[in-house]
């Protein structure tokens, strides 16, 4: 699997429509994709699943009001239950420099289709767990569907991050919690072996706990990503009355103690929690580290929150060749994801 800031062919995205994620909020939500939309259609392809041919009509409309309908979006009608492609969608891979091409004519690349079951908490997610399939047939991939002990495994995109050299980020409290069981028939090796051999990640790097509101039970992109082979950009809770400053404190001395695919040590970069996002008494998974990597830019989910200025400016700092663009998710965080959540990346 490539790093995220390697060249992308295109970006995957699936309209929204399910009122269910953003109850009583979800007015503002398709203009927050149109702009984001705009943004990625500049440097790379979008391919766009919308349900039905109603949905094509009402995403055309409001592309065109928001001028970020463009010959470089391709539209696709499967019908979904949800839009966090990130999760749902299949895992786009490279083949090895010099390695046959695919079995299939036609076939380029390689897709992973893994299964989807909701984050082990919701019922409905059968639409979801077929969309991967799609995805790599419509991307010209050979998709394959990774088993253990004769089962489908359960991995969601949002759940790792890899740095396309050889290492890995997870959680425990995602893969090996008893809470949202995944996969109650797998534990740390195997998992360790499933990403060797399917990801091409041999080394693996066990965070502890996600954040207060993480609807996913831990997934890794909302606490550190790689944004170099040897770099990691981790979220630090500055205030020890904080709910996220303990877990977060633990996993920046897994960081500081893990080492690389070679042994060697990461360099740390540390960005600030933004300050609370809080909606009907609910404390929401606003994160820093749920930006998306894309051709010649970053898109970076802001809160108006005090540290947005510090992420930014982080941000701009780690990628000089690429232009950062905030992107307002103060309502759209009641979906409880983002822009790593939504987006899927197919590499070039």
């Amino acid at each position: 699997m490539p790093a995220e800031w390697e060249p992308h062919a295109a970006t995957w995205l699936a309209w929204p429509h399910y009122h269910g994620d953003w109850p009583g909020k979800f007015d503002p939500i398709p203009w927050v994709y149109a702009e984001i939309i705009r943004q990625l259609a500049k440097h790379e392809r979008v391919e766009l699943i919308v349900n039905d041919a109603a949905s094509a009509r009402k995403a055309r409309r409001i592309l065109q009001r928001a001028d970020a309908l463009s010959a470089n979006i391709r539209f696709h009608r499967w019908p979904t239950n949800r839009v966090w492609l990130r999760d749902s969608g299949c895992i786009f891979l490279k083949r090895d420099a010099g390695a046959p091409a695919g079995e299939k004519p036609g076939h380029s690349g390689i897709a992973l289709k893994f299964r989807f079951n909701a984050w082990a908490k919701y019922s409905n997610w059968r639409h979801d767990n077929k969309v991967g399939i799609e995805m790599a047939i419509a991307g010209g991939a050979e998709f394959m569907t990774p088993y253990h002990a004769g089962k489908e495994i359960v991995l969601e995109g949002g759940s790792t991050d890899v740095n396309g050299a050889g290492t890995i980020l997870t959680t425990e409290e995602c893969l090996l919690s008893k809470l949202q069981e995944r996969n109650p028939h797998m534990a740390r090796p195997h998992y360790e072996k499933m990403f060797a051999e399917y990801l091409g990640a041999a080394n693996t790097i066990w965070l502890g706990r996600g954040i207060v509101g993480d609807d996913t039970h831990g997934h890794v992109d909302d606490l550190a990503r790689f944004v170099a082979k040897d770099t990691v950009v981790t979220m630090v809770e500055p205030n020890p009355k904080d709910e996220n400053h303990a877990p977060l404190r633990a996993n920046l001395r897994r960081l500081q103690a893990a080492r690389d695919q070679d042994g060697k040590p990461l360099t740390i970069v540390e960005i600030p929690m933004p300050q609370p996002v809080v909606f009907e008494g609910r404390r929401l998974p606003a994160s820093y580290a749920n930006f998306y990597i894309a051709n010649k830019l970053v898109l970076a989910p802001v809160f108006n929150r005090p540290n947005d200025r510090l992420a930014l400016n982080t941000l701009a700092q780690l990628f000089p060749t690429r232009e950062i663009i905030p992107i307002y998710s103060g309502d759209f965080i009641w979906g409880l994801g983002a822009m790593h959540c939504m987006t899927q990346q197919q590499p070039l």
